[in-house]
Order: C-alpha cells, then sequence, then structure tokens
C-alpha cells in the first residue's frame, strides 16, 4: 500500500467533545504507577478525590479517538508509536469538558519498504471559554507505506542525553496486569492484552502501552524536580524505542539542566532502553 500524500494532509477529523471526570483522572494515575504504595500519602492527590490533581500526561488519553484511521489509506495493524510531545498550556483540571482537534500535520517518506512516518496534532479547548489547554503531537511508524515520493525524507532529530551518570534515579515495578488496567483509559487494542495477538505480532505475551510507559516516565520527573506538583510541567516529549512487558522494572533517569529535564527509562530485567530522547520543559515554581 502507498500512502496518498495530498488526501492524507487533507483527510477531515471531526472535532470531539469530551467530558472527562475525577474518576478518569484516578483511573489515569493508578494505571501509571501513582498509588502503588498505599503508604505513600505524598501521592494520594492524584488517587483520592480530596485536592485531586491530574497528572500532565493524563492529556494523552484525553477524547482518545482513532475513529478516523480506517479513512486514512495507511495500513494501521502495522504501525507503531514512534514518539510523543506534549505542551500544557494550562495545568489540567481534575475533571472538565473539552473539545478536541485534530489533523495530521506531518507525512515523512522513509522510502520503499522502509515505511513512513504519520504526526498527529490534537488541540484541546475547554468547551464553554474556548482557551487551549493542551496540545499532542502523536508520531506513528507506518511500517507498510513507504515509497511514495520520489526520494526519502529525514525528519527532525531527536536531542542526545547527557553522557554524565544521571542527577536522579526512580525505579517502579509495573504490575502483571498493567496493561489490563491501562487500556480502561483508552486504548483498546488487543495487542496489550489478547496473547493470541500478541504472538501474531511476534511477541511472547501481550505488552505493555508505550503511553503507559511515558507516564511512568512523568511520574518520576514529578518526583524528582517538580516536588509533585503537575502545574512545573510545560512539555514533556519523549521517543519510543523498545516494549515493555507488564510486571517488568522501569528505572527513569533523569538529568537537569536549568529548566530543562532530559530523561530516558530503562528496563532492568532486559537491561533495556525503552524510552528514549525524553525532554522535560519545567516551569518555574511558583
Amino acid at each position: 500500500m502507498s500512502i496518498r500524500l495530498d488526501e492524507l494532509l487533507a483527510l477531515p477529523i471531526p472535532d470531539l467533545e469530551h467530558n472527562y471526570s475525577e474518576r478518569d483522572t484516578m483511573l489515569y494515575a493508578l494505571g501509571t504507577g501513582f498509588g502503588a504504595d498505599p503508604m505513600d500519602a505524598s501521592e494520594l492527590a492524584f488517587v483520592y478525590e480530596e485536592g485531586l490533581r491530574a497528572s500532565p500526561t493524563l492529556a494523552t488519553v484525553v477524547a482518545w479517538d482513532r475513529s478516523w484511521t480506517a479513512r486514512s489509506g495507511i495500513d494501521w495493524p502495522l504501525v507503531v508509536h514512534g514518539d510523543q510531545r506534549l505542551t500544557i498550556h494550562r495545568p489540567l483540571a481534575a475533571s472538565a469538558a473539552i473539545v478536541a482537534s485534530a489533523r495530521i500535520s506531518e507525512v515523512l517518506d522513509k522510502g520503499k519498504d522502509k515505511g513512513a512516518l504519520v504526526r498527529v496534532e490534537t488541540t484541546a479547548r475547554e468547551r464553554d471559554s474556548g482557551l487551549a489547554l493542551w496540545t499532542t503531537s502523536s508520531g506513528f511508524f507506518a511500517r507498510g507505506d513507504g515509497g511514495f515520493s520520489a526520494a526519502p525524507m529525514k525528519g527532525q532529530a531527536y536531542p542526545a542525553m547527557p553522557e554524565r551518570a544521571p542527577d536522579a534515579v526512580l525505579r517502579a515495578r509495573t504490575q502483571p496486569n498493567q496493561a489490563l488496567l491501562y487500556r480502561l483509559c483508552g486504548d483498546r487494542n488487543p495487542l496489550h492484552a489478547v496473547p493470541k495477538v500478541a504472538a501474531r505480532a511476534g511477541f511472547s505475551q501481550p505488552v505493555l502501552h508505550g503511553l503507559c510507559t511515558y507516564g511512568y516516565a512523568c511520574r518520576a520527573v514529578l518526583h524528582g524536580f517538580c516536588d509533585l506538583d503537575p502545574a512545573r510541567i510545560e512539555v514533556f516529549d519523549a521517543r519510543f524505542s523498545a516494549p515493555v512487558f507488564p510486571g517488568e522494572s522501569l528505572q527513569t533517569e533523569m538529568w537537569q539542566d536549568g529548566a530543562t529535564v532530559w530523561f530516558r527509562v530503562r528496563c532492568l530485567e532486559r537491561d533495556s532502553i525503552v524510552l528514549d530522547n525524553g525532554r522535560a520543559l519545567l516551569r518555574m515554581a511558583s
């Protein structure tokens, strides 16, 4: 299959109105590692209704919608999530009524038999005021759709990680049922739940959502450099570099450079970097 570039860039994606609740906010936090230690009172603010706070990366699952993919012409079963970018315009409320507007913002041909990068940008606005709340930019690698242009195209280079020892490290163990819990936040892809589907994709068992690992990384940055204040995070970007299996241990390694925190996530059991080239931009503490 070959992408029809002009048609894909012009693909209409209807706006989506969505209400998310305090229950959604707490479920997402539980799905990304908050509350794993019931005696850690510092994380209650993310999983308990009194004074509830939303993790910034909740924005990646609010108004989850892939209904347009059937009209895209992309061979979607061969698509993998390549990277995720997030800009927070206003700190997320624990509940809100929003309107999400999505568009395909970039399509890059990596070459015949090498696939294509398709980037989807979504901006969420407060439904009543129209104020912009956040913008996500999701880079998808369409492995079966390259070769539609005259020459391969190059995308933006990812930032290199510092070579010194990390300034902070946080370890967390995922649960064997972590993907089954996290999928309730929106992404119901059977790859994360059904062993037969995972086997057809070449995996020994269902894999954890990359965005779940991304949420674990945000939790680590909140602990390491934000005093668990989600309003401190303005930008949160990362690249998905390897799969994680539910039950494995994640080590987030972080470096601070002024208002920037660089980060990556390592699976300890396999000593594999599973999330790389991470960048969090922090707001000054009030």
